[in-house]
């Protein structure tokens, strides 16, 4: 019998590598495949495993799911609960920021100083993620990015971009082509992003890095168009 199953959390080759070997190491296991680009495996067995047995083979970082259009309404619930617990990081950060921009613009109450400073602390604090595995964050970063995709060296670069952006934000520097370079490197990932989530391919969100193993979802969408729409917004101020 022959099943396929959706596998998240593989980011490069390496993964996709481990989780068809630890697939393959189980003896009821006939004969096991992994596709990184489609977060699939194939598995071929001999005789009925449980989903159980097969996430209990993998490394914690891989979850492996039953591709089943007819899974029952506590699936859904169950997948849902454990990718917002996997984007809760990712909120609290948010959090931090949004209310950092705030108690710095409060006294007097500064709507540009606060989109001002929200940019350039989402640079510099999404940079730190980024910086801590810098090995790692480019082959995250480039299965999703289009520029990343044809120039794999731009993926080496894109934490320095980010670190660079945030500090012309926060000091107040060269601000139109902060933003315009904003409006590009963000709407070209954006679109990237767009296509992943409409071929609902379940891969790792570089956002953060690969320090922390966020799901690629509507999310990653959404903290993009907020930074877009700012970096809008203030280009049109700027200029009008």
């Amino acid at each position: 019998m022959k099943h396929t199953y959706t596998v998240t959390g593989m980011t490069c080759n390496g993964c996709r590598a481990s989780v068809e070997d630890k697939l393959n190491a189980l003896p009821e296991v006939k004969h096991a495949s992994v596709s990184l680009e489609a977060a699939e495996a194939t598995v071929e067995m001999s005789q009925h495993i449980s989903i159980e047995t097969l996430q209990n083979a993998l490394p914690n970082k891989y979850t492996i799911l039953e591709k089943n259009v007819f899974a029952s309404t506590a699936d859904i619930q169950t997948v849902e609960t454990s990718e917002l617990k996997q984007l809760f990081p990712l909120f609290l950060i948010f959090a931090y920021i949004i209310i950092t921009s705030v108690l710095l613009n409060t006294k007097p109450l500064d709507i540009d100083g606060f989109m001002l400073d929200f940019m350039g602390l989402f640079y510099i604090v999404f940079s730190f993620f980024k910086l801590l595995d810098l090995k790692g964050f480019p082959a995250s970063f480039r299965m999703y990015d289009p520029v990343a995709k044809v120039v794999p060296i731009y993926a080496w670069i894109y934490p320095f971009i980010e670190v660079a952006l945030g500090l012309m934000f926060l000091m107040r520097f060269q601000i139109p082509i902060a933003l315009i370079v904003t409006l590009i490197i963000l709407g070209l990932t954006t679109i990237g992003v767009t296509r992943t989530l409409l071929q609902k391919k379940a891969i790792q969100c570089a956002c953060l890095g690969t320090a922390l193993k966020l799901p690629m979802t509507k999310a990653t969408f959404i903290e993009n168009s907020i930074m877009i729409v700012m970096a809008v917004f203030m280009l049109i101020k700027w200029y009008a």
